[in-house]
């Protein structure tokens, strides 16, 4: 079987992603707040709770499952279960995610939405289209290869 491309990148991608989270818990406060997680995220991170460090452990542990899962697409390690169904779960999260980013500053008046700047938005949509579009190429070269489950 060939390497693919497209599913290194991505797997890349994804754990860099899950670096930065994890990297983000390190920095503490003024972290959360460069890397766009909001106010009220980096003022509980100031306090002491539990939660900042809980939810952005989740997210770095996902995302570097998911790159795990690009690797194992990839060809560099070994096939994992329910790959192709993972890979193209994780495509659709991360399109899914960067096409509603990018008109949801916009269209909505959700106080969930409107705590962040839209530079944040467009920026964090703008990079998991460029994740997702990455896992989507790899995904369709994968699935023509009848060699890998």
């Amino acid at each position: 079987m060939t390497k693919n491309p497209p599913l290194i990148i991505a797997a890349c991608l994804s754990l860099l992603a899950s670096l930065l989270h994890l990297v983000c818990i390190w920095g503490g406060p003024d972290w959360y707040l460069v890397m766009g997680a909001g106010q009220a995220m980096a003022d509980m991170a100031a306090a002491g709770d539990l939660y900042p460090t809980l939810v952005t452990s989740f997210i770095a542990v996902m995302l570097a499952i998911w790159g795990v899962y690009a690797l194992s697409g990839a060809g560099i390690i070994i096939p994992l279960p329910f790959l192709k169904t993972a890979l193209i779960l994780i495509t659709s999260i991360y399109l899914l995610r960067g096409i509603a980013g990018l008109f949801a500053p916009f269209v909505s008046t959700s106080a969930a939405i409107q705590k962040n700047p839209t530079t944040f938005w467009l920026v964090s949509s703008l990079i998991c289209c460029v994740y997702g579009a990455c896992y989507l190429l790899g995904t369709i070269r994968l699935w023509g290869e009848n060699t890998h489950p």
